[in-house]
């Protein structure tokens, strides 16, 4: 990907110009004749002397130049044009310009390469990003362009483009990028929210919004310096990212962000019409203010204010004016621990809870979550560092505690033994493989095990929660998903990992990560929780009839070292493999099946999550 311009002497020019300004024809840097040359590109091979191109090896303030073919003539100069001013405007959504290097000089991956990081970014899905060639570009809402990088080491990194800054008071220098069209703003919601710019600064739930230039009590990167054309001002609701509503990070250390109740700019709407349902809750619910009506067994709610089938005088929106009690929607007046419940028209039944799910942020980089539990967690990063050692559980390594806080033992109740993993992806999900659930039909015979690192011997702050539901994969899959009887405390030690983009295909030799408690086949650290790194292997490379000879389908990968060694064997089961993107670890695999354990040749196999991110999502939301 090369430049045709110059920015200030050209020393780092690599164009193609290859004759100088009085047409004379580049001699080539490698040639003796006509001209015996100085620079040469055994001596100088960082200076890009490559063919008969023009170059500037010695830093002349002149720019770059070349020996020529003419034998009267030694060297002239070239005629290579400046370079125009790269800038950008806001945080460079808009941004069309030619770097392509990041802020420590890495240089950028071509967007329509999957080398050498896999990535969902494909100019071919984002054709309204402009993804040309390896140029910086913003196409997800981040601060400003990034790219990934051709550095095995540096995923990605930010590319350190300038601001377009005014070159008169009546007009702005366009750079090479246009600004974005200003549009017609909205004191009401239209769309999703982009335009909004009025003054509303309380969620959905109640919460004051946080300052957007404040970091307390949440940390953020949403900050008018970041964000300049978003009108990030005061604590009012906006929607800087492309999310559905306008939203504001609260001032409740408990609930991060939250969407806003903005009044619809149809006039047919009522200026106090709630546009965004939150028909989640928070914590135990106290703020929910969503419209489920039905008990968690499918019985109507009675009206709180009615007094038949059952008479009551203590919730009633007379006597709990704050606490939502409109219609016959299901409320948390007290704070009862269990969350929403109501009255019920049943009249054997006084009352019931209601099946509200928790909030869960899609928007990274962070969830809101329940009350009780940790801040500012965000999926897929752990708050203890990994070791990342390379082999696996059989001749792998003890993890370092708490590393790989999505880690789940699945065990029996009657037994408490673990016999499979499983992976923590929400407060109340747990995906695994569906053949660890085939001993017992009914999900009442299972509990998991979070934020332990021994096998035996529990530490006291784990945490046990029975398994309420399960659902197996669609077409036998050896999938599984596992709803927990109550939320997980998410804490330092209990953190879910990410799913990845539906569909997402993991690139060849891309460097993963599995843990479990498997048998370790006598190479220490039985009983502790233990870690490996490994490649995952192309399935046309791992259907080779020396490898697993056509077995691996589409909705699996293969992950392992060919040499042997290192696997995932018995007791791993179910357990996650995942893959650090960008700045977090994605959930790509869960150990399925084998031929042996750690044998040469045979790489341990793996469904193929991002297949079945739609299938996850639906039961989760349905559920």
């Amino acid at each position: 990907y090369l430049s045709e311009c110059k920015t200030g002497n050209g020393k780092s020019y690599r164009g193609t110009m290859a004759k100088t300004r009085s047409g004379l024809a580049c001699q080539k840097w490698s040639d003796n004749f006509p001209h015996v040359p100085k620079y040469i590109p055994e001596k100088y091979p960082s200076e890009g002397l490559e063919e008969n191109y023009c170059r500037n090896p010695d830093n002349d303030q002149h720019g770059p130049w070349c020996y020529t073919t003419n034998p009267d003539v030694r060297f002239e100069f070239c005629d290579i044009p400046e370079c125009e001013d790269e800038c950008m405007h806001c945080s460079g959504e808009n941004y069309q310009g030619k770097i392509s290097k990041t802020v420590s000089g890495l240089d950028c991956q071509a967007w329509d390469s999957q080398s050498p990081h896999a990535h969902g970014y494909l100019p071919s899905k984002f054709p309204n990003k402009n993804l040309k060639m390896n140029y910086c570009r913003n196409p997800d809402g981040e601060p400003r362009p990034w790219c990934f990088t051709m550095d095995l080491n540096k995923r990605w990194e930010f590319c350190d483009i300038p601001r377009c800054m005014p070159k008169s008071p009546q007009m702005v220098k366009a750079c090479t990028t246009s600004p974005p069209p200003s549009g017609p703003t909205h004191q009401c919601l239209k769309g999703k929210g982009e335009t909004y710019r009025g003054n509303v600064a309380i969620t959905a739930s109640g919460h004051t919004c946080q300052r957007w230039s404040e970091q307390t009590p949440h940390k953020h990167n949403r900050t008018p310096q970041n964000f300049p054309c978003k009108n990030l001002d005061e604590n009012y609701c906006r929607n800087p990212d492309g999310e559905s509503a306008p939203w504001c990070y609260t001032t409740n250390v408990d609930v991060r962000w939250e969407h806003c109740n903005v009044p619809s700019c149809d006039s047919s709407a009522s200026s106090t019409e709630a546009i965004i349902p939150i028909d989640c809750m928070f914590g135990n619910g106290k703020q929910y203010r969503g419209k489920k009506a039905t008990t968690a067994t499918g019985t109507l709610c009675q009206g709180w204010a009615a007094q038949e089938p059952h008479r009551h005088n203590i919730f009633t929106p007379e006597t709990n004016p704050r606490a939502g009690l409109e219609k016959n929607y299901c409320r948390n007046p007290d704070g009862d621990v269990n969350g929403p419940w109501c009255y019920t028209m049943d009249p054997k039944k006084l009352f019931d809870y209601c099946d509200v799910p928790l909030c869960v942020n899609h928007r990274f980089p962070s969830m809101s979550v329940p009350k009780d539990m940790t801040l500012n967690v965000d999926c897929g990063k752990p708050k203890v560092e990994p070791r990342k050692c390379s082999g696996r559980v059989v001749g792998g390594c003890v993890a370092n505690p708490h590393s790989w806080p999505w880690q789940s033992s699945l065990r029996t109740k009657r037994s408490g033994v673990h016999f499979c993993g499983g992976t923590l992806i929400s407060p109340e999900w747990v995906l695994t493989a569906h053949h660890c659930l085939q001993r017992f039909p009914s999900p009442l015979s299972y509990k998991v095990v979070l934020g332990a690192h021994k096998e035996r011997n529990l530490e006291p702050d784990v945490q046990t929660i029975d398994v309420s539901k399960q659902f197996s994969g669609p077409s036998g899959a050896d999938i599984a998903l596992l709803k927990l009887s109550r939320p997980a405390q998410i804490t330092e030690k209990v953190i879910p990992a990410c799913l990845p983009p539906a569909n997402y295909v993991v690139a060849d030799q891309t460097e993963c990560y599995i843990t479990g408690w498997g048998e370790t086949q006598g190479t220490s650290g039985d009983g502790l929780l233990k870690e490996a790194q490994l490649p995952v292997i192309e399935n046309k490379v791992c259907n080779r009839r020396e490898h697993l000879g056509g077995r691996v389908q589409a909705t699996e990968l293969c992950a392992g070292l060919l040499s042997g060694g290192t696997d995932s064997c018995q007791g791993d089961s179910g357990g996650p493999l995942v893959c650090f993107e960008k700045d977090k670890y994605i959930l790509q695999g869960v150990t399925s099946w084998g031929l042996g354990c750690a044998q040469v040749n045979k790489p341990g196999v793996y469904v193929r999550v991002s297949r079945f991110v739609t299938w996850i999502e639906s039961i989760m939301r349905e559920n």
